[in-house]
């Protein structure tokens, strides 16, 4: 046989195999042109042996290389500056590694991941650490910060051209844990009843809203804005976002619940924002109520009341019956008092805001909910955001939905008039209304709704069918809705499932929709929105799953339940025991019976049995049936001698172990970090 014959045959490099032979005591020179057959065969019959063993060295060499790197990385005191966040092309480039060597070291933590995808910092730091590394964090990431920098400047130079400061109205955002009455208490402030329009009690949107209140001191009426803010954790963006706008916060902590995670997080974002706050403890009217606990665990997380010798002014109320809400906007006042330098505004200027929220309105189209924070905003007034323009103020609504003509500072509206939906937290400057440029329609577009976005999926063809993906069309009403399920999606982490999106944007489900479903599987998602009628008949003939959803948390929920009926259930592998063979009694078809001695652990009856031959996994089977002399017995323990009836594939030879083990399966869970 030609030895280039033999190669293909076993799938190897003619050089290799000639190289390898004589290693294994084959009598072939590395020059060698034929081989004689009977030694090919001998050659073919013991090829998985040496396979396995090649591949077991080359793994080792593998492993001692990049030990020695590692090594290496330490002595010369390799430093590496991480983000927090960071894609994973980013992280191969400052670890001076190719994106392969980088997502195959992910695998092997089982983490799938594409070059484009974001890494946390906790699982970078320990992996450049497992490389030799020695980590440093840099806060932020750094297109984020140019972003945010950028944005803030922005900010601060419009409001540097103020000159004729006068008292504006004091901005207040309202946060805390899901459920604590956030909702209940700016309904009873505004006296309407927002509540029953928001799905399930829970408020879905960010919306600003203002109310006027007597002045204690000289009994004047002064007018407070108010920012309400989403409860769900999957809000903690715009929360933030919220914070940012905003003067003068209220976190809401009910008296029967006490101080909760989302409590922590929304302290957290207001020490960050150095905002002054309020606490208010609410549902001190319910049975279980317990305001003093409320207090102690809120100082455990730095908020100290005054009376108890902090600086934090703690009003107890009951957002239902109207507890002490007078008392609560008087401290507001109060303390926008203590900040009034802070609280001041140019309202001659060209108007300056942020972007609240944004949506396409079936009628109007894109709409944005801004906040004017300087100057005032004029109708016929041009819509400049990121030095670009949007189009031009069509018409105004304030927070009772009556149309106005100009609005000042502190002042929250809906315009009418934008061409493409602006992003939550952009800001609007009028006053570069004569450099800017008009806004690129097409690619905006692109930007915002164009691309397939893919979450927790990898493109590594090696791993492709190992991956089962849950594609999703999802559709929302506003854009902090939508960026909202995106982020909560983005949290889900796990080896084997992810969710693929193949399209999404605001406004209702349209053709274009159904066909991405209709090419990839997709279940379409509507959050507070419809089908089109065209829509809706393309997908009841594609048979399309189309679900509707208006609170979040619900389509999370779905989401978990989906991809845990995709996710393969856990093996549970307990090993039991070490058998060495010293005989073999008789042969059959697909079983063998074989004599040795019990190792460590033991032997019953109907335990999963691997093969090991020379350290090498050879495959595995089951153990039918345990004998004692001529005895048939349940188990056999440590020590002692036995034969086995062995069903399987594998052929056990003399000198093989055989591993005894069980293995049991268990349903998992999809999680969020």
């Amino acid at each position: 046989m030609n030895v280039t014959e033999l190669a293909r045959k076993l799938r190897i490099n003619t050089a290799e195999l000639l190289e390898v032979l004589p290693q294994y005591g084959f009598d072939i020179g590395k020059k060698a042109i034929k081989i004689d057959d009977a030694t090919a065969e001998q050659v073919v019959r013991r090829w998985k042996y040496i396979k396995r063993e090649l591949e077991q060295k080359k793994k080792e060499e593998m492993e001692e290389k990049k030990l020695k790197e590692k090594e290496l990385r330490k002595e010369l005191g390799q430093d590496v500056t991480l983000f927090e966040k960071m894609t994973v092309r980013g992280f191969a480039e400052r670890l001076n590694m190719t994106t392969t060597q980088v997502i195959t070291e992910l695998m092997k933590n089982g983490i799938l991941a594409n070059q484009n995808q974001n890494l946390d910092y906790d699982t970078m730091a320990i992996m450049a650490e497992d490389l030799g590394f020695t980590v440093h964090k840099e806060d932020g990431n750094q297109e984020e910060i140019k972003k945010e920098e950028e944005r803030i400047q922005n900010l601060e130079e419009a409001l540097s051209k103020a000159k004729n400061l006068q008292p504006r109205a004091p901005v207040v955002v309202v946060m805390g844990h899901v459920d604590h009455g956030k909702t209940r208490l700016l309904d009873t402030i505004r006296h309407t009843n927002i509540i029953d329009t928001e799905a399930g009690g829970i408020t879905q949107h960010i919306g600003a809203y203002q109310t006027i209140w007597k002045d204690p001191k000289n009994k004047k009426e002064r007018a407070l804005t108010f920012i309400d803010t989403p409860g769900h954790e999957a809000f903690a963006m715009m929360r933030s976002r919220g914070a940012k706008v905003a003067d003068i916060a209220i976190l809401i902590v009910a008296a029967d619940d006490s101080v909760k995670p989302q409590t922590e997080e929304a302290i957290n974002i207001i020490k960050a924002a150095k905002l002054p706050f309020v606490v208010a403890i609410n549902k001190i009217d319910k049975e279980g109520a317990d305001i003093q606990k409320t207090k102690t665990d809120l100082s455990t997380k730095g908020v100290l009341a005054e009376e108890w010798g902090g600086n934090v002014p703690m009003v107890e109320i009951s957002a239902k019956q109207n507890t002490n809400i007078d008392k609560l906007l008087d401290v507001l006042l109060l303390v926008a008092d203590m900040n009034e330098d802070k609280i001041q505004a140019d309202p001659d200027l060209q108007a300056i805001g942020t972007v609240i929220e944004s949506n396409v309105d079936k009628g109007m189209g894109s709409v944005a909910t801004v906040l004017i924070q300087s100057g005032t905003l004029h109708r016929g007034d041009k819509l400049v955001l990121n030095n670009e323009i949007y189009g031009k103020v069509r018409a105004m609504k304030n927070y009772k939905g009556e149309l106005i003509d100009e609005a000042g500072p502190s002042v929250p509206i809906q315009i009418i008039g934008f061409k493409i939906a602006p992003e939550v937290g952009d800001v609007l400057d009028v006053t570069r209304q004569d450099t800017a440029t008009e806004i690129n329609l097409r690619k905006k577009k692109s930007e915002q709704t164009g691309a397939e976005r893919t979450i927790i999926v990898d493109n590594n063809e090696d791993e492709e069918e190992k991956k089962k993906t849950l594609n999703i069309v999802v559709k929302a009403d506003v854009l902090g809705s939508l960026e909202a399920i995106v982020s909560s999606f983005e949290k889900i982490r796990h080896a084997e499932v992810g969710v693929k999106i193949i399209g999404k944007g605001l406004g209702n489900i349209t053709e274009d929709d159904v066909k991405k479903a209709t090419a990839s599987g997709a279940t379409v998602i509507g959050f507070n929105v419809n089908a089109t009628p065209l829509a809706g008949s393309m997908m009841r003939e594609e048979n399309i799953q189309f679900l509707q959803y208006n609170i979040i948390y619900d389509l999370i929920d779905w989401v978990k339940e989906e991809l845990g009926r995709l996710l393969s259930d856990e093996k549970i592998i307990t090993e039991i025991g070490i058998m060495k063979i010293v005989a073999i009694f008789r042969k059959e078809k697909g079983a063998m019976i074989v004599g040795g001695r019990i190792e460590k652990g033991k032997v019953t009856k109907n335990v999963l049995a691997r093969v090991k031959h020379e350290k090498l996994d050879m495959g595995s089977g089951k153990i039918t049936e345990c004998r004692l002399g001529q005895s048939v017995v349940k188990d056999v323990h440590e020590g002692m001698e036995c034969g086995v009836r062995f069903e399987g594939k594998p052929r056990i030879e003399i000198d093989d172990v055989l591993e005894f083990y069980t293995e049991e399966t268990k349903a998992r869970e999809i999680q969020f970090l």
